[in-house]
Formats: C-alpha cells, structure tokens, sequence
C-alpha cells in the first residue's frame, strides 16, 4: 500500500502542476526502494493513463498501442458547436500539446476530429461577444501563441481535415507539419468579413505556403477552397476520397514512426529553424541538429540493419 500511495502521489504532483515540470515528474524519479521490474511496471502503468485519458471535456488523447506504439491520436470533439475554440477547448488543447511535448516516447501526433463534417470552425463567435476589447485580445493572443507552441512541438504533426476548417480552424491546421483532406473538405480564412484579420498565425503561415498572391486572394475575399483547389495549391499535402483522411494520416504516421525518432526531430527543427535565417546560419544549423544524430546508437543500428538486410530496432537512442 506504501509503494502505490506513492506512486499516485507522484502522478497527482506532476499533473497538478505540469507547467512546472520540466519534464514529468516519474521520468526523474528513482524510487530506489521498488526492484527494477516492478519500477518498470508502474512506470509503464502511469505512462499509459495520462495518455489514455481525455486532455479535457474537448479535446481527447489517446496512445496507440501495440505496432503504433508512438503515435498520439489527438481528436477534437465539442459537437454541440462544431469544434469551435472557446477558452476550455483552447485550454485543453494547450495542455494536451504539453503532454506530447514532454512524453519521450511519442514520435509523431495526430490531429483530426471526432464531430462528423467538420474539422474545426474556427474561434467560438458566441463566446466572443460575450467579451470586452481586453478580453478579445488576451484571448486571441493565447490562441497564437498555442498553434505556435503546436508548430514547435518537437515531434511531426499531421492534421486531418475532414468537412469544415475555418479561420482558426484552418490557422490550426497551418501550424501543423503536414495537412491531409478529404476531397470534399472547405477550408477558408473568412474574418475580413466580420470586419477583422486571421489572428492566429493566417497572415503569416498561409502566404509561406502557398504564396502572397494567392494567400492575398484567400484572406482578402474570404472565400472557401475545396480539398483539390487546397492540392492545387499547396494548402494541403494530400487530398484523398471524403472520408478516408484518417487512414492517409495514419498510414504517414505508421512510416513516420519506423524511422529513428531522434532523426525525425531533428530533421523537423532543422527545418523549422533554418527556413527562417540566411542560408549560411541555417547550414550551421543543420550541422548541429546533424552532430545530434551522429552520436546516437539509432544511427549505428540503421548501419548495422542496412549491412544484415534487416529491418533496424530504433529506439529512440
């Protein structure tokens, strides 16, 4: 009884306070007292029931399991108002990018819906009128700042859009590594019509990808793209029959997470780093994230695996 007391004491420390931990509580913790395999155990356990339980009455996280194991299925699912962000949503997601951000052994996430037609319509219109000025920014400055904290997480994102994503729904979907849609998908940046601007990283992530012009074309006129104007354009990386996203991503995240882990992230960072400096600063980057892979045991099994035509074991070390 002493041992599971404290065990559920330290689950209940680190997830009441996880903004201070610097990485969960039980990664640091030695409990010298247990055996090695009851440790590994209740470590396995614990790991397993933040990851299996709902981030928040919105937005839900899951583990894989088995041959998936590394892959984080996040789903919105606030049906009643088509996934529109309010404060708990936005809450709630912010908190569940922080649980995939400091579990080592997720390597790639999922993002997709639960609601039936619509990935996400954007900010909760309803409950903005309800706010004063001060209000209206704080919000929409926590907003930006979480699909920033969703671009820099440091393990690939890939957003399923199915049915509606808009204004903030779409921002979502920008922060994101890689966008997958059903063809029937619509997906817009409609805020110039209520006499305001995308707030949330639109102005600035739409135009990288597809262009000023064309994000100019978007932003200006409000108007919706299909999945296959969203392909045309470079909106999307795919665009595949209604309904059939889910498995495109899924598929994606399965040879994702085949690869070595620490590859991917730092493949991800010297990507995200260097698009944004001079070339000069950006291939000093990619020598550091490269001296980072250099040292790892992964790479010296892709080279064992390689020479014995084997699949490689990668572990993430």
């Amino acid at each position: 009884m002493r041992v599971l007391w404290v065990l559920t004491r330290s689950l209940t420390l680190c997830t009441s306070n996880f903004k201070s931990c610097s990485k969960p509580y039980y990664f640091n913790h030695p409990l010298q007292f247990l055996t090695h395999n009851v440790y590994q155990q209740q470590y396995q356990s614990r790991r397993n029931l933040i990851f299996d339980s709902s981030a928040s009455e919105f937005v839900k996280l899951h583990n894989l399991q088995g041959s998936d194991s590394g892959i984080v299925d996040v789903r919105l699912d606030r049906p009643g108002a088509k996934n529109a962000i309010g404060k708990d949503m936005l809450q709630g997601l912010h908190h569940t990018l922080e649980l995939i951000e400091q579990n080592s052994y997720t390597n790639v996430a999922i993002i997709s819906s639960s609601v039936p037609g619509v990935f996400c319509a954007g900010a909760d219109l309803k409950e903005r009128r309800t706010m004063n000025e001060p209000e209206v920014k704080d919000f929409v400055n926590s907003l930006r700042s979480t699909f920033s904290f969703l671009e820099a997480v440091r393990v690939p994102t890939i957003a399923v859009i199915e049915g509606v994503a808009l204004g903030g729904g779409l921002e979502m979907a920008l922060a994101c590594d890689i966008r997958i849609c059903g063809e029937d998908a619509l997906m817009g940046l409609p805020e110039t019509g209520l006499a305001i601007i995308p707030g949330a990283g639109g102005t600035q992530r739409l135009p990288r990808l597809v262009g000023h012009s064309i994000a100019k074309d978007i932003i200006y006129t409000g108007r919706k793209i299909n999945g296959k104007e969203a392909l045309s354009i470079g909106l999307v990386n795919y665009c595949v029959a209604a309904g059939e996203a889910y498995l495109k991503a899924l598929a994606m995240a399965r040879d994702i997470n085949q690869k070595g882990p620490v590859a991917i992230r730092m493949a991800k960072r010297a990507i995200n780093e260097g698009t944004e400096t001079d070339l000069t600063s950006a291939l000093a980057l990619e020598e550091d994230c490269y001296d980072q892979v250099l040292i790892t045991k992964d790479r010296l099994e892709g080279l064992a695996a390689f020479a014995e035509k084997r699949k490689p074991r990668f572990t993430g070390k």
